[in-house]
């Protein structure tokens, strides 16, 4: 039996395919508050901004902190369909985010549970609390597809 994902993991799924549909790779993410609302989503745009920061979480955490007033979403959770790299990490910790849910691992370029870990080093002045592996099939196809599909 599959278990039903959250309404903010299935909108960050809903990002990460318009982000491939558009030839991105396949990311997205959410941020909602305390009462779960839904503050913005986002998928990833590096080749259509031409930015290499524009990743789905620096892209949603920017709109939240927006929305919020703030530049510190204090109890807010972010949703997102893959491990954050180091930079989406270190944002992650900087906005003070509550907790951070992710779909799939990324054993490559992944900074939370891979390579440099952001949340464990000794520099990391807020740790959120950190779920992974909620939609990790639907990931991990979704990625399989979009990088098959480019050789």
């Amino acid at each position: 039996m599959r278990l039903k994902l959250p309404e903010p993991m299935l909108l960050a799924f809903n990002e990460a395919e318009a982000a491939a549909a558009r030839g991105e790779v396949p990311v997205g993410a959410a941020i909602v508050d305390r009462s779960g609302t839904i503050l913005a989503s986002a998928g990833n745009r590096t080749l259509e901004l031409k930015d290499p920061t524009a990743h789905a979480e620096m892209l949603v955490i920017r709109a939240a902190a927006n929305v919020f007033g703030s530049e510190r979403l204090v109890g807010c959770d972010l949703y997102v369909t893959l491990e954050p790299c180091a930079m989406c990490a270190a944002a992650v910790s900087l906005a003070r985010l509550r907790r951070l849910y992710f779909a799939a691992e990324d054993e490559k370029m992944g900074a939370v549970e891979h390579g440099p870990r952001i949340f464990g080093q000794p520099t990391c002045h807020h740790r959120p609390d950190v779920y992974g592996g909620i939609g990790e099939e639907r990931s991990r196809i979704l990625l399989r597809e979009f990088f098959s599909s480019k050789r």
